[in-house]
């Protein structure tokens, strides 16, 4: 699907104009919004709108990562907006000049849809131009990976307190999964803040003349934005760190108690092993009051050791 819009010479906005005309009129500028687009409308970046091969096909085999590059009268720019679902990556390229702004996605992308409608809503469509339209795309698309970035800190809080009591099988697996997203975001966030950190710092693009204040906005959001990422994945690795001594301390104290138990029961087993050996001749069998006192001497020597244990300390 494509669609468009032009804006004349006072100043008008003209919807739905085929790309010949706007290629060939006498527009302001012009925005043309490529969405899944067929065969056939993916034909029109090469003729008539003369885009390099090489910006073409990374349009089409996608994802490529954030980048910027320079061609003859244009830039050609990826950017990555994320689904807040699922948390993936879903590509917006930019094709940016002077006098038009053209962009490719294959996915829905509300960024775009956003901007697409308060452009159509102006009062005032001087204020508008091809670098706004971009600057405004990429600002959506970064004040949208906040409020994924506070879920997961809200997830990595309840982790924490787990206030549920639910198992620590289950947390580590959340704090995986939440690990996870983690390098998910920071695989999307960096590059783009490279990609800003080079639209700054660029010579070549002079079409965003007076808009480097807006930009450089975006750009401290996703200084905020890494710093975030970074300080949750730290989060994530003391919270593993904590879990995984815990349930070490717990082997332990089982193992201690195991300990314990089974020293106390070596004499017994002991005692019990020489009187259950098949010869005939032990005197103790023939005792009238040998098994009970049998009985009596591994329970003294059981409650002997009990109490030595304790006063060791091996029952705190």
């Amino acid at each position: 699907m494509i669609r468009t819009i032009a804006v004349s010479k006072d100043y008008k906005l003209i919807k739905d104009v085929k790309i010949p005309d706007l290629v060939a009129g006498d527009y302001q500028w012009y925005w043309v919004d490529f969405y899944q687009p067929e065969e056939s409308e993916i034909e029109f970046l090469t003729e008539p709108l003369h885009f390099h091969p090489l910006a073409i096909e990374d349009c089409i085999y996608h994802l490529q990562r954030p980048k910027l590059d320079y061609y003859e009268g244009y830039a050609f720019l990826v950017t990555q907006a994320l689904n807040p679902k699922t948390i993936t990556r879903e590509e917006v390229d930019f094709f940016l000049s002077r006098n038009f702004i053209v962009t490719f996605h294959h996915q829905p992308s509300t960024e775009i849809d956003a901007v697409w409608q308060r452009l159509s809503e102006a009062e005032k469509v001087n204020k508008w131009d091809p670098s706004h339209v971009l600057y405004a795309c990429m600002d959506k698309m970064v004040d949208n990976y906040f409020p994924l970035v506070y879920q997961i800190e809200d997830t990595l809080d309840e982790i924490d307190s787990n206030s549920k009591g639910r198992s620590m099988e289950a947390l580590l697996k959340d704090l995986f999964d939440t690990r996870h997203d983690l390098l998910s975001l920071r695989h999307t966030i960096t590059p783009m803040r490279d990609l800003l950190y080079r639209i700054l710092n660029s010579q070549r693009l002079t079409s965003l003349e007076g808009k480097i204040a807006y930009f450089s906005d975006i750009y401290d959001h996703l200084l905020k934005l890494t710093e975030m990422i970074e300080a949750n994945r730290e989060l994530t690795t003391d919270i593993r760190d904590s879990y995984i001594s815990i349930n070490s301390h717990e082997a332990n104290h089982v193992m201690k108690v195991l300990t314990v138990i089974t020293t106390i029961f070596m004499p017994l087993t002991f005692i019990v092993g020489v009187y259950g050996m098949n010869f005939h001749f032990i005197p103790e069998l023939t005792w009238k009051y040998g098994y009970f006192g049998a009985l009596l001497l591994m329970f003294i020597i059981a409650l002997w050791m009990t109490l030595w244990f304790k006063k060791k300390g091996w029952f705190k």
